[in-house]
C-alpha cells in the first residue's frame, strides 16, 4: 500500500502533478469521497506526509474555532479562552497519534511487519479530512449532530484506509478502528466539559 512509489507511478498517482493542480484541495476531496484507491496508493514521502499533517492541523484548528465561539458566548476571559483552545487543539492532535498507534499495534499483531506506524500516519491523517469542516458546529441547534456526523465520517475513512493498507476485510478493519475511536470521543467530550468548567470557575 504505502511503500512502493513505483507501483504508484504505474497506477497514475503522481505527487508532482497533484501539487501543480492544487494538491491539498484535490487530496481533501479524494479523502472526503472515501476513495479506496486513493488511501491504498498514498506514498510515504515528504509531500504526502506534509499534506496529511496539515490536514490534521486544520482539523484541530477548525475544532478549536467551533469551541471558541461557544466560549465567547459564555463570556470566557482571554486567558481562559487561550488555555481552553490550546487544550482543544492538542486533544485533536493527540487523538490522531493515539488512534494511529492503536491501529498500528493491532495491525502488527494481525500481520507482522506489514505496515509501519509511520506509514499509517499518512492515510489516517487524510482520513481526518471531514474534521476540517468542524467549524460547521457553529450552526445553532445542529452543532452536536454535525460534530458526531463528522466523527463518523472520519471513522469510515479510517476503516477504508486500514482495510486497504492491511489487506483485510471491512469487518476486521472496522473492529480494529473501533478500539480507539470511542476512547477518542470520550476524551474530546471530557475536554469540552473541562472547557465549560474553566469558564464557570473564571
Amino acid at each position: 500500500m504505502l511503500s512502493s512509489c513505483q507501483q504508484l507511478r504505474s497506477q497514475g498517482f503522481n505527487v508532482s502533478d497533484q501539487k501543480s493542480k492544487g494538491s491539498f484541495g484535490k487530496t481533501l476531496w479524494k479523502a472526503l469521497s472515501l476513495d479506496a484507491n486513493f488511501y491504498e496508493n498514498a506514498p510515504n514521502n515528504p509531500t504526502t506526509n506534509r499534506i496529511a499533517r496539515t490536514m490534521v492541523i486544520f482539523a484541530a484548528v477548525s475544532h478549536a474555532l467551533g469551541s471558541a465561539v461557544i466560549l465567547l458566548i459564555n463570556r470566557a476571559s482571554l486567558p481562559v479562552l487561550v488555555v481552553a483552545l490550546l487544550i482543544d487543539g492538542i486533544s485533536v492532535m493527540a487523538g490522531y497519534y493515539f488512534w494511529t498507534l492503536t491501529i498500528s499495534k493491532i495491525g502488527d499483531w494481525l500481520k507482522p511487519n506489514h505496515v509501519a506506524f509511520g506509514d499509517l500516519l499518512i492515510p489516517i491523517g487524510f482520513a481526518y479530512a471531514p474534521q476540517v469542516l468542524n467549524f460547521l458546529t457553529l450552526i445553532p441547534l445542529l452543532g452536536r449532530g454535525i460534530e458526531l456526523g463528522l466523527s463518523v465520517w472520519s471513522l469510515l475513512a479510517v476503516i477504508v484506509a486500514v482495510r486497504q493498507g492491511l489487506d483485510i476485510t471491512t469487518v476486521w478493519a472496522a473492529s480494529i478502528c473501533l478500539v480507539g475511536w470511542p476512547l477518542i470521543q470520550i476524551a474530546i467530550g471530557s475536554v469540552q466539559v473541562l472547557q465549560q468548567d474553566l469558564v464557570g470557575r473564571f
